[in-house]
């Protein structure tokens, strides 16, 4: 595909994955398991050349100056893409939700009615940076019996076509239509606005980045999309918390790896916990390069923090900053979640059980924590094997998306004979 889109070629791209789409519709368990294994095996047999193409992406995104976060979910290495056949081994040993019969029930009337997961059918994937959610999303749409359609960012072209390569080998080599997972060959941005418009083939869009690529594929999809615009996540100190517990939380959702959308970016401590928890906390946070941006009280306790604006509080900094409120008690947490969180993740360290009950009920994000880590709001880390997407929209999915998130349900009817209106005799 030249520079400048070929209208035509991503159609026909999109109505060939959805031909495809109907034979790993129909494939059954064993025979969608023993795919992913292959995906997994050849992932780890094409180290070296997926490792080459990333290392081409790497230098070129350092010579146009991106961001370390950017950089960060960039690279692979051996360890990173050991990560990931081990998430595509996890998905394959996870239970099939296609043919699951959630309910049934009988009408009066005598007729059984049920509902039955069903593949969604063809999905997009628009994102950006991260080349392991090529083999995320393609494994999970596989697995749940759909096809998918990924164009990812122009800063993974070459690692990206690496990908794709052991994912059509592996297709090929179980007799599959490689169209089933079909990627982009483009980094031509009208792509993205062309695809936008395929809702004769495409049934669901998908899209993962900063949130102006976000905005942008809400704003121009005829399709519906699942997203969320950004993380802004709070880790809440209650005046009951641990110290060790609420710093270990602390320094590990902010720390250890800022870039990414379940780090934390606000630190919102009781009254009560701030001359025991803030100095602690502070130099803690200072010994790992961590820049703080407080209120006035948290100003007066750690005074080398800089004040700290509304837009700060709105901020998803994806760097080593962070934000502080000391706020005079839960309802005025719960307040300031409400009016500057984000819908994705929220934490709180506290060793009330009320209080963690009250906290889970009251915030309304997708994610409520209780003495844990936000960086645990991850597919993987939930169960989910891996995830495609986080939805921060409620439909149809709240929060980390796996499997389940990637079906949808039909309605099966059983009856003997059954008629609603009698029929009259002639």
């Amino acid at each position: 595909m030249t520079s400048v889109v070929k209208t035509q070629a991503l159609k026909e791209m999109a109505a060939a994955c959805r031909k495809a789409s109907r034979q790993v519709a129909r494939l059954s368990s064993a025979k969608k398991d023993a795919l992913l294994h292959g995906i997994a095996e050849q992932l780890e047999s094409d180290e070296v050349s997926i490792l080459a193409a990333n290392a081409e992406d790497v230098s070129q995104a350092r010579t146009a100056g991106l961001s370390g976060a950017m950089v960060d979910r960039l690279v692979l290495t051996p360890e990173r893409l050991k990560g990931i056949c081990a998430a595509v081994q996890e998905i394959a040993d996870l239970p099939d939700p296609v043919g699951q019969m959630v309910r049934m029930w009988r009408r009066p009337n005598g007729i059984e009615v049920g509902q039955r997961r069903i593949p969604l059918g063809v999905i997009a994937m628009i994102y950006e940076s991260r080349p392991n959610v090529t083999v995320d999303a393609a494994v999970l749409c596989l697995k749940a019996g759909n096809g998918i359609v990924l164009r990812g960012g122009s800063e993974a072209f070459h690692s990206n076509t690496a990908l794709a390569a052991s994912l059509h080998a592996a297709l090929e080599a179980q007799g599959l239509p490689v169209a089933a997972v079909s990627l982009v060959p483009t980094t031509d941005r009208a792509a993205i606005g062309e695809l936008l418009t395929l809702e004769e083939h495409i049934d669901l869009v998908i899209p993962r980045g900063g949130e102006g690529l976000i905005r942008y594929v809400a704003a121009n999809s005829r399709i519906p999309v699942i997203k969320h615009y950004k993380g802004v996540c709070h880790l809440y100190v209650d005046e009951t918390a641990d110290l060790d517990v609420a710093v270990r939380l602390l320094l590990d959702g902010k720390a250890s790896r800022p870039g990414v959308c379940n780090a934390l970016e606000t630190l919102l401590v009781h009254r009560g916990a701030v001359a025991w928890f803030l100095p602690a906390a502070a130099g803690a946070l200072k010994a790992r390069g961590v820049e703080i941006r407080g209120c006035e009280i948290t100003r007066q306790v750690v005074p080398e923090a800089l004040p700290a604006t509304e837009g700060d509080y709105a901020a998803e900094f994806l760097d080593l900053i962070i934000s502080v409120k000391v706020v005079e008690d839960m309802d005025a947490a719960i307040a300031h979640i409400d009016a500057f969180g984000s819908n994705h993740t929220e934490v709180i360290a506290t060793e009330h059980l009320g209080n963690a009950r009250r906290f889970q009920d009251s915030v309304d994000s997708s994610v409520v924590m209780v003495n844990a880590s936000s960086r645990f709001s991850d597919g993987g880390e939930l169960g989910l094997g891996a995830e495609i997407g986080i939805s921060t929209t409620r439909l149809h999915a709240y929060g980390p998306m796996g499997l389940e998130a990637l079906t949808t349900l039909k309605f099966v009817v059983t009856g003997e004979g059954q008629v609603r209106h009698p029929i009259q005799p002639e």
